[in-house]
């Protein structure tokens, strides 16, 4: 089979991966998702910000730190803001501990400030103290230096309003449509399976084409699927933890357990379309590879990958009779391939790569016909 020297441009490739990040990245930022954490962080600063001054005692003295407070325990699931609150203010009261310990022993000085933030750092290692760990060195320093001579009231007030902060704006999580991220995890599911099954139809179409085809799009597209399944996976975890104590879950009940099967499944697909890619793509422009694709096996094989590629999208549909259907034409499609290369004898010093993409096809179609 003809094969030509000229790969396509990696650096090509490289830059619209980064536009497109940074495209995705801007989106992001002006989300609704994110608009929505916005207006309730802004809600809970204000609110406790209006509660500081009635805490009793020296407390009332230090008022900024309670929206600073509302603001640490803002997160985009209630869990997190639970556990990132709960972490933050152990780190407070570790570092306000470790502070008093080093008052007692000297003053404020150049070497204090080191041994302070030396010890606040060590002491950030301890295993589930999460993003309270930041706080340490942090809390123990205000402490030091900020504290004064007087830093038993320093201390109390810091820790009170950052705690009346904290409830604040966990309160502010939980009461103000506290966040479902469902929608984004099965849609990201059904964009990775459309993603997936262009890729095999866009091969497919290569194999019918003069080599090197006039298409190759396809084969700049590894990296980019591996990424887009790794964005799926992070965000059916974050669909995970956003049901976690939060009471708008039995008003919309949904099968995480699926989504992680569904997930697992395609990431097996992935890898296996990354593997043919791959595969393909040395035979088109590879000249020194010890495997090629005999002329004579590109209608089959081109035949199997794209009934495979629809039978993926297929699943975006919802019709199961349609996806019997579609499995069943994919599954026929790849027999068809085996049979018509079978015992087909390799030419001289060449090992033929049909064998290959017809394996990983195989196990594609395995994993999704078990595929919740």
């Amino acid at each position: 089979m003809h094969k030509s020297r000229a790969r396509p441009d990696a650096r090509w490739a490289k830059g619209t991966l980064f536009l497109k990040q940074a495209v995705s990245g801007l989106s992001a930022a002006f989300a609704a998702q994110r608009l929505q954490l916005a207006a309730k962080a802004a809600v809970a600063a204000g609110l406790a910000f209006a509660i500081a001054p009635l805490m009793p005692g020296a407390a009332a003295n230090y008022p900024y730190y309670a929206p600073l407070g509302a603001l640490v325990a803002m997160y985009h699931n209630v869990a997190g803001s639970v556990r990132q609150g709960l972490q933050a203010l152990a780190g407070l009261a570790m570092g306000i501990g470790l502070a008093f310990v080093l008052v007692t022993v000297t003053d404020p000085s150049p070497f204090a400030v080191a041994l302070i933030m030396g010890i606040g750092v060590l002491l950030g290692g301890l295993p589930g103290i999460g993003s309270g760990s930041d706080w340490i060195p942090t809390a123990a320093l205000l402490v030091l230096l900020v504290g004064g001579s007087n830093p038993d009231d320093f201390s109390f007030g810091y820790l009170l309003q950052m705690g009346v902060g904290v409830a604040v704006g966990i309160g502010v999580n939980l009461l103000i449509f506290p966040p479902l991220h469902f929608n984004a995890a099965a849609a990201s599911l059904d964009d990775l399976r459309l993603a997936l099954g262009r890729q095999l139809t866009d091969m497919g179409i290569a194999l019918r084409e003069d080599w090197p085809p006039k298409h190759e799009e396809w084969s700049r597209r590894s990296d980019e699927l591996a990424e887009a399944a790794r964005s799926v996976r992070h965000l059916v975890k974050e669909a995970d933890a956003s049901r976690r104590a939060n009471p708008r879950r039995k008003l919309h009940p949904r099968d995480v357990d699926l989504d992680y099967r569904n997930l697992r499944e395609l990431e097996r697909v992935t890898f296996h379309i990354q593997d043919i890619t791959d595969v393909l793509s040395d035979v088109i422009w590879d000249s020194d590879v010890p495997y090629t694709v005999p002329l004579e096996d590109n209608a089959p094989l081109s035949d199997a990958l794209t009934a495979t590629g629809d039978l993926l999208r297929s699943f975006s549909e919802g019709d199961p009779a349609e996806q019997d259907e579609h499995l069943k034409a994919a599954k026929a499609a790849v027999e068809a391939c085996m049979a018509a290369t079978a015992g087909r004898q390799p030419e001289h010093g060449m090992v033929p790569a049909s064998e290959s993409v017809l394996l990983s096809l195989h196990r594609i179609l395995r994993a999704v016909g078990t595929g919740g």
